[in-house]
């Protein structure tokens, strides 16, 4: 993203280059670890400052993303920004993080772009997804095979074609869950119960904490307690939970809990499966932090009125 709603697009296509400010503005260069996590450590507290009014967590995600476009970012790397009318211009990485003591979007990297767009329509709706999560950057080479089909203008694959085989009934069943669970919640969040005490975390330009970046994988769900006490890692299982999920979530607890949570913040977890098992339920048992909720689909059929003759 260049820019709040990618205001500064026009610039970066013209200049050849993507970048970030965050209100850090000082060169970087010799202040890039290999690692993000003493980045963060080190910027968190002079965002913070720089930025009164922000939370720890705006924090922690405005410097994940400056370290991953000044450093992770390589040279060679194919990039994906919104032009903010619809569609995603192309380009490739052509050199090393560089500082721009004036001018917006100071801290930069060198981008060589191509003459041409992808349209966001003519992506699957998980690229969409991906492309349009929370933050300035977002990773997406899961879809590698389906970036290149689409920069090669071919049509986009259909699901069951990248599956390679024609899925069974149920398994169709339990990919659809896999694929519409988290946007369904995600849109009728006020509606559940969790809506009541819960907000999905939002950020100031209106994104969604969906698909939330950590360093053990994206959380599902980010939700903050309406009194602000408490932070809620939500992992969604399409079908039936394995105790596998336990330790997943208790990562992402410990890195909200170590890197977003405002001191005397409390961080807790909840399983959303379609069913459960008994080794869940005693692994659960051993977290008090985590719950397990159930998720119950319902299918009805109505009566279309018989037109009167």
């Amino acid at each position: 993203m260049l820019g709040r709603k990618s205001c500064h697009a026009g610039e970066c296509f013209r200049d050849g280059f993507i970048g970030a400010d965050f209100g850090i503005r000082e060169d970087l260069n010799g202040r890039l670890p290999e690692q993000w996590k003493p980045f963060n450590k080190e910027y968190i507290p002079i965002f913070l400052r720089n930025n009164p009014g922000k939370t720890r967590v705006a924090a922690g995600l405005a410097c994940a993303a400056l370290w991953t476009i000044s450093k992770e970012i390589q040279i060679g790397d194919t990039i994906l920004s919104p032009d903010g009318q619809g569609s995603y211009r192309v380009g490739r990485v052509a050199g090393d993080y560089t500082y721009s003591v004036s001018g917006n979007l100071p801290h930069r990297r060198k981008i060589d772009w191509a003459d041409q767009s992808i349209l966001r329509s003519s992506m699957s709706d998980d690229l969409k997804h991906s492309c349009g999560a929370i933050g300035t950057v977002s990773t997406v080479s899961r879809y590698a095979d389906e970036i290149e089909s689409l920069i090669q203008g071919r049509p986009k694959f259909s699901e069951q074609a990248c599956a390679g085989e024609v899925l069974a009934l149920e398994e169709a069943r339990t990919f659809a869950m896999e694929k519409h669970l988290e946007e369904f919640l995600v849109h009728n969040w006020k509606q559940t119960e969790l809506g009541a005490e819960y907000e999905i975390y939002t950020d100031e330009d209106g994104n969604l904490g969906q698909q939330f970046p950590s360093d053990t994988g994206p959380i599902d769900i980010l939700a903050l307690s309406k009194d602000k006490k408490k932070l809620l890692v939500v992992e969604l299982k399409k079908g039936r939970a394995s105790d596998a999920v336990v330790g997943q979530v208790a990562r992402y607890m410990g890195y909200v809990r170590e890197e977003l949570a405002e001191e005397g913040q409390v961080v807790e977890g909840l399983i959303i499966a379609l069913d459960d098992d008994l080794r869940i339920r005693r692994a659960i048992s051993s977290i008090p932090a985590v719950r397990f909720c159930r998720y119950q689909v319902s299918f009805k059929l109505l009566q279309s009125a018989v037109p009167s003759q």
